[in-house]
Order: C-alpha cells, then structure tokens, then sequence
C-alpha cells in the first residue's frame, strides 16, 4: 500500500495480515479510534475504503443485522474476505486517506467519480527571474500563480497566445539571466511577439512590469490593456500603417470575446465554486459554476454512480472529497444547495490544502441562492438530455445483440461476450488481451492481460491456444473452489464465462479456441470474425461457414467496436511491456535446455501443458533430448507442479 506523506499522517499503523482471518474475532480487535478501514474481496482484492470517527464502532455494524444496510452495501458485505484498517490522529487525517486511498485504487463499492477529469488551469511562474505561462493539471509549485479552471486545454491555448501577443510574456523554456545572456534569441522574437530579455534587448526591470499586467488579464481586468491596443491601433493609423492597424484591431476583438465568454454574471468580485445536483436511480449530475473574481469564468459537470438510499448531502460530501483532492485551486468559497454531515472537517481540509479559510455556503435568500438553483437547474437539464441518450444507446445495443443472435442462430442473446487477440514484434514479448463486453457495452473491469510463456518466436495460433487454456482452465479451479467453500452461486473473476467467444479471425483462431474447449470439457459457442482487405469485419463464421454481415446493421458496428478494442487493448499492453523486459519461458529455469532443445520440446508438445503431461521414453525420442536433459525436464515438471500452475496464472491482470 502506498504511504501517506508525513504531512497527510503523522503514523500509519497498520494490522498484520493473518492466514486464517476470522472477521468476528478481528471485529473485537478494533480500537476505539479514528481511522480508515478497507474491505477485501475473493481474490484480496480491496472493494471499499471508509473513514471512521471510532473504527470499532463504524466496522462492527456492516456485520450487524439490525444495521439497515442498502442493497449495494449487502452485496459489498457478503464479498469481504478480511479487512484491515489504518489509524490516525483525527477526523481530518481519515478524511484526507479516505480520499487518497479511493483515488488511488478505486475499490468496486465506493461511489467514484464517472468522469475523474482534472481540469487545465494556467500557472504563471512568478517565482522565475523572467515569468512564463505554462498549461497545468496539478500545483506543483506553490509559488507559482494559478487561474482557471479552463473547461478546455484549447482555451487555455487561445489566452497564453492571447497573452504573448499582446502583452509579448515570452513562451521559450530557455534558461538565462542578465549575468548570462544568450547568444541569440529565439524565434518568437522574429515573429514580433517577444522583446528578447534572453539577449538583454529588453531589461529584467521593464520584463518584471509586465507582471502585474499578466495578472489583471487573467483575473479578468482587461481594461488596461485593450486601452493600450487601441493607442497603438489609432498610432498605427494615423502612420498609415494600415496592416498593422489591423493586427491591433484583430487582437482587441480576441480580448472581448474571452471577456464576454467569462463575464457571464457578476458577483462581489469573490472566487467561489457553485454547485447543483440533480439525480435519476442510479445516476447523478453535478453541474459545476466556476466563479473568479465574481465572474464566471466556466461550468463543468460530473457524473457519479449512486445507490438510491444514497442522500444529497452524503452525495455532494463525497464529491469535494474526491473533486479537490490534488486540484491545483481551491477558491475562498463553495456554494451548495444542503449543507452536509461532516462540513466542518471538509472545510478545515480544504483550508489546510488552500493554506487560507475555506468556507462552505448554503445560501438562502439573493443572487447567490439564485445561482445555486440555476446550477441544479442545468444540472437538471444534463439529466434529461444524459437519460435520453442512455435509452437510445440501449436500444442500439439491444437490437445489435437480437442481430448477432439471430446471425449465429442462438436461442438467446448472449449477454456477455469474450473477445481474445495476440500481440508482438517479431515473436518476441507476445502478449494476450481479453476483453469483455456485458449487455452490448464494454466492461473494463473484467479486462485481462496474459504474458505468453511458453512460445518462442511468433507463433499466433499456440499464442491463442496458451491463453485460451490458461483462461478457462483458471476458471474451472475458481469454480471447484467455490463450490469446496459452499460458494457455488458466487462468480469471481474467471469463473464467469462468456455466453459467445467472439474470435479476431478466421478458421485457424476459430480451430484452436474450440479444441481447447473441447480439452476442458467446455461447451461455449465460438465464431470468428472475418476481416475483409480494410481489416474490417465483413462476416461472421458460424460453424465454419460465413454469415455475411450488413455494414448498416448494428450487429456491425457492435462487431467493429469489439474489434478495435480488442486490439486496441492488446497493443497498449504490449507497449507497456516493449523495450522493458524480454521473453521469459518457463524452460530457461530447467539446467540443461537450451535455445535449440526448447525449440524442440515446443514442436512437439506444443505447449509447457503438454510438456509437465508427457513420458519419460515421448521426451527421449526427441533427437535434441539426452537422457540427462530428459530427466532434468521431467524432475523439474514433477516436482513443481503446483507453482507451475500458479507461474502460468501469475501474469494474469
């Protein structure tokens, strides 16, 4: 687990893991202090993180009966494995680690932000002998000046180029000072857009003047500087200097439509953040009114997953905790609509984060509560446009799924779909995604990495063959497991299996994945996906006969989306791993076996299965095997059978 910083937790004491965790009997172990506990899951996985003001108190009830529990939360308890817990000094710190360890691992049971987008802001580097603007997403600096947020990197974009072109603040990354000038200078300079302080053109004195310029621009105070482009606008006129007059016209235009964009009302001059809510079910929008100097600058909206027993204030409460955990900004005030349980200890954190007092308002009368209602009102409106297109993209996707059924000739429509591809350069670190799509949608979390073990050079076919076996044979242990534990209804991470493999290819992807199948005693409907000379799919192969498959239809498109991203998933996988490690096979470990006696074994066994099952006398009739390098296989296979199973399994993700 990742560390706090000293500053965050002063101590992080944490429980030693148990073999036999017996959750009764660690209930009773609790101490009656502040902290943060997390819940894992079947495969140790952790599933939820929680803040209590007394852990003993706060863990013991979700294993009550008498605690009514949600639906959700029911289901989170009859997951738990063990738990652990990590104890602070206050209230504060087990908020600020409950947000951390939420961000950080982003367990199944926690209501997490949909969107978890970090917004661009502009850092001025004021603390720099010559200032520069940058884009940011985090504050690293805290000496540096930032504003914002922008709801577009491309805004920001326009406002920097704004900003160089008429107030000329310099864009290079060079490194000088007036003790060290540059030889020359950059190209901006060229261009008209900058003074050149780096060759001591323009003094460090008449640079750091613009500074306060640079500031009243972006905290919306223009005036000055649109009156000085009209001077020299009406001073290149009356040179005649028509061209120039232009350029001076086309950049106060430019200021005026940044200006109007953010002058959308006005306030006290205060920064503050507004917020609205509006939810449907399981779904909730909050509208976000960013307001800077009394103007507002932008909005933004987010989406969160919710429980129906879920209220406004515990939604909006775990919101901030999430929305302004490592924002480089955090204004003097934040408006909401309710005012929360635990108020006070969000707002001290947002204070210690900002370093001045944060306050958080539930106006009740004026243009403040106004403005709270007109965010719920937009963020009504998202709503009824976000349902709408929920239901269209359902019915897409419903009728896509009827399509492929009916195209493969199925009784049902197969909800869940499995989809494989291999990934290499040139043989060498071959990998293998899985992806899973659920009622027609992706469905990231049951996404799979395999490291391909046991074949050397590029060899697509004993690739598939490897991960398939590796795939559905986990899946077989998971079940038996849960059915020794009593658990047969319970479906893990392998045990679920697909309702249609959807192969990326044709007759030979099709061949493998059912004879590996066959070998497991797994009976699952397999079709491939013919591509045509686009490498797009143009039909499906149903018992080894194509279907052709309209480009209009959304049985197409549902295809093509399957496709891409299996790929897609597969090639980002094989990058990660690229230039980092190289092929690692399970034989390299057995003394004795060289390049050419692997290669070898491989031919004919196929694969490192067919090799732990194989004779003494099948591996000596190989003409690469001796009798000391055939006993070195077989000591080997038959005394690490066991981690052998788990070495296969291993780099799984």
């Amino acid at each position: 687990m990742k560390r706090m910083a000293k500053e965050e937790i002063k101590e992080v004491p944490v429980q030693e893991e148990e073999k036999d965790f017996k959750i009764q009997d660690e209930l009773s172990k609790l101490p009656k202090l502040p902290g943060v506990y997390l819940m894992h899951g079947p495969m140790d996985e952790i599933i939820y993180v929680g803040k209590a003001k007394i852990l003993r108190n706060r863990v013991k009830q979700y294993f009550q009966k008498s605690y009514k529990k949600s639906i959700k939360i029911q289901q989170m308890v009859s997951q738990i494995q063990r738990f652990e817990y990590i104890v602070v000094d206050s209230e504060l710190e087990a908020l600020v680690l409950e947000s951390n360890l939420i961000k950080e691992f982003k367990p199944r049971y926690n209501t997490v932000l949909k969107d978890d987008k970090s917004y661009p802001y502009i850092r001025f580097s004021v603390e720099e002998e010559y200032p520069r603007l940058f884009i940011t997403r985090s504050k690293k600096n805290k000496r540096s000046k930032y504003y914002g947020p922008y709801t577009s990197v491309e805004q920001v974009r326009e406002v920097i180029e704004l900003l160089r072109k008429t107030i000329r603040i310099r864009n290079c990354s060079k490194v000088f000072s007036e003790e060290k000038p540059l030889s020359r200078p950059c190209l901006y300079y060229d261009m008209g857009q900058c003074d050149a302080p780096c060759i001591l053109k323009q003094s460090r004195e008449e640079y750091r003047a613009l500074i306060p310029k640079v500031s009243d621009f972006l905290a919306g105070k223009t005036e000055k500087t649109i009156k000085e482009m009209e001077a020299k606008m009406q001073e290149a006129s009356d040179k005649l200097d028509f061209e120039k007059a232009m350029e001076y016209r086309d950049l106060i235009s430019a200021i005026h439509t940044v200006e109007n964009r953010q002058k959308i009302t006005a306030l006290d001059g205060e920064d503050r953040d507004i917020l609205g809510l509006r939810r449907d079910h399981s779904d909730c929008i909050i509208q976000i009114f960013f307001v800077r100097d009394g103007k507002i600058i932008g909005r933004d909206h987010s989406f969160l997953k919710i429980d129906d027993e879920d209220s406004d204030e515990e939604i909006l409460s775990l919101f901030l905790r999430q929305f302004y955990n490592g924002t480089p900004f955090i204004p003097k005030e934040i408006h909401l609509p309710c005012s929360l349980p635990d108020q006070d200890i969000i707002e001290e954190w947002l204070s210690q984060i900002k370093g001045k007092k944060v306050r958080i308002v539930n106006p009740k009368q004026g243009d403040k509560e106004k403005l709270v209602e007109l965010a719920g009102k937009n963020a009504g409106i998202l709503m009824l446009r976000y349902v709408e297109k929920y239901r269209k993209e359902k019915k897409k996707q419903e009728l896509a799924l009827v399509e492929l059924r009916d195209a493969i000739g199925m009784r049902e429509i197969p909800v869940r779909i499995e989809s494989y591809d291999i990934s290499n350069t040139s043989g060498a670190l071959t990998v293998g995604s899985m992806v899973v799509y659920q009622d027609g949608k992706e469905k990231p979390n049951d996404y799979r990495k395999f490291r391909i073990q046991s074949v050397i050079g590029q060899d697509d076919y004993a690739s598939m063959k490897e991960m398939l076996y590796r795939r559905f044979s986990h899946g077989l242990k998971e079940k038996k497991d849960n059915l020794q534990k009593g658990k047969k209804d319970e479906l893990g991470s392998f045990s679920q299996f697909p309702d249609l493999i959807l192969m990326d290819g044709g007759k030979g992807q099709v061949g493998i994945c059912l004879s590996v199948l066959e070998e497991l005693k797994i009976s699952i409907p397999v079709c491939g996906m013919v591509k045509d000379e686009h490498h797009r799919t143009r039909a499906l192969l149903v018992d080894f006969h194509e279907v052709p498959v309209s480009k209009h239809s959304a049985c197409f498109k549902l295809l093509t989306k399957i496709q891409d991203e299996v790929h897609r998933f597969a090639i980002t996988y094989h990058r990660s791993l690229r230039g980092k490690e190289q092929i690692h096979s399970l034989l390299d470990d057995i003394k004795g076996v060289g390049p050419q006696r692997k290669k070898a074994l491989l031919r004919k066994f196929h694969d490192l299965s067919g090799i732990s099952r194989a004779s003494y006398e099948e591996i000596r009739s190989i003409p690469e095997m001796d009798e000391k390098s055939t006993e070195a296989v077989l000591h080997f296979f038959q005394n690490r059978k066991e981690e052998l199973f788990e070495k296969m399994n291993e780099d799984i993700e």
